[in-house]
């Protein structure tokens, strides 16, 4: 099942607060993006947040699943999506201890 744009936006606008949020449709699902860094998906209606350290200790006790078969597995969070101010701290805690995405290859010119 395919994820809702209605609740693609709902979870961006949650997550405001913690800078620049963007969604971006990858496969069907969605890759979410704060300040240009891939920190987390929303799969079948469900956001799951890429593990880091920081992140497990501000959870306490995260629940992990993967987000789709074959992925490894990210923190789901379900219940803390109405709280705003949570998500956004946990979204900027996760994103301080991702790398910095790679640049980007310029693309060969065709002949």
């Amino acid at each position: 099942m395919a994820s809702d744009q209605t609740f693609v936006d709902y979870v961006v606008e949650q997550m405001e607060p913690a800078g620049v949020i963007s969604s971006r449709k990858m496969f069907g699902e969605y890759g979410i993006y704060a300040d240009g860094k891939f920190f987390a998906v929303i799969c079948d209606n469900k956001l799951f947040v890429k593990p880091t350290q920081a992140g497990r200790a501000f959870i306490g006790d995260p629940v992990e699943a993967p987000p789709y078969p074959g992925a490894k597995d990210y923190f789901l969070i379900e219940e803390q999506l109405e709280d705003r101010e949570w998500l956004s701290k946990l979204v900027r805690i996760t994103v301080d201890e991702l790398p910095a995405p790679k640049p980007k290859r310029k693309k060969k010119p065709r002949k």
